[in-house]
């Protein structure tokens, strides 16, 4: 029997626990050990008024901008709440910012007018880039803690942009100790799939003095995510030419299987 490329390889996955098996599965079909680290916790906003406000004046707005799946979550809960259905985002130019979000869009009936080729907002605004986006109006919810480059892009062509929080993220709680058992043995590779991801597991090794940051070999779903890392003093020692998760998973294997 051939041996599976990730076999004797352990790998932590810091994605939040809900997302984490998307990650895992795969990794764990071509045979590693996956601990899984959640650095993230989905919150509802504080208040829902400010996006119940929006999707009840969709007609105001031509442009919906949708930067994680889950916003897309979030989005179509309120959307529901607020006695409304996908029907009623159909005359809108609706972007997503790579294929997991359209996907999660396409599973909720919202047809997805354009994904960007680079996963990130640089992508988005490339996406739309030779569009006349005077006067428009865009919606985009989002995390309450994110990247301002779309929003100001957009501002400083000329568009009206309404940025509402859809859900907040947090860092969970961990039992004294627990990190450690987590960490023991040392992963030989840890994945971050976002920067939150990065930062916040950054803070859970100096809040329970676990590892050094320079200690941990890790995998980077995207530029933006390898450069927080580093700035985090992580080692990023891979990065998928396309940054989704099918993309990360066969980085990974490929690294291994070079070693």
């Amino acid at each position: 029997m051939t041996a599976r490329p990730l076999s004797g390889r352990r790998i932590a996955v810091t994605r939040a626990r809900e997302q984490s098996s998307a990650l895992r599965r795969p990794l764990e079909e071509l045979g590693a050990d996956v601990v899984e680290i959640p650095t993230i916790e989905i919150r509802d906003p504080d208040s829902w008024e400010p996006l119940d406000r929006a999707l009840t004046s969709l007609d105001q707005f031509d442009y919906l901008i949708l930067t994680s799946v889950n916003g897309v979550k979030k989005l179509m809960e309120r959307l529901k709440a607020c006695g409304r259905f996908a029907a009623h985002l159909a005359h809108l130019q609706v972007g997503a910012i790579g294929p997991a979000t359209a996907a999660e869009l396409a599973r909720h009936g919202v047809r997805v007018d354009f994904v960007p080729s680079a996963y990130r907002a640089e992508g988005l605004l490339q996406a739309l880039d030779g569009c006349d986006l005077y006067g428009k109006a865009f919606l985009i919810p989002r995390a309450k803690v994110a990247r301002d480059l779309v929003p100001r892009v957009l501002r400083e062509s000329g568009a009206r942009v309404e940025v509402v929080e859809a859900y907040q993220t947090a860092l969970p709680g961990l039992a004294p100790g627990e990190l450690a058992r987590l960490l023991t043995p040392p992963p030989d590779i840890v994945t971050f799939t976002s920067s939150s991801t990065a930062t916040n597991f950054a803070r859970l090794l100096r809040e329970h003095q676990a590892i050094a940051a320079s200690a941990v070999m890790a995998a980077s779903i995207g530029p933006v995510t390898s450069e927080t890392a580093r700035q985090l003093g992580f080692e990023v020692v891979l990065e998928p030419t396309e940054s989704t998760i099918p993309g990360l998973v066969a980085a990974i294997s490929d690294y291994f299987e070079k070693d």
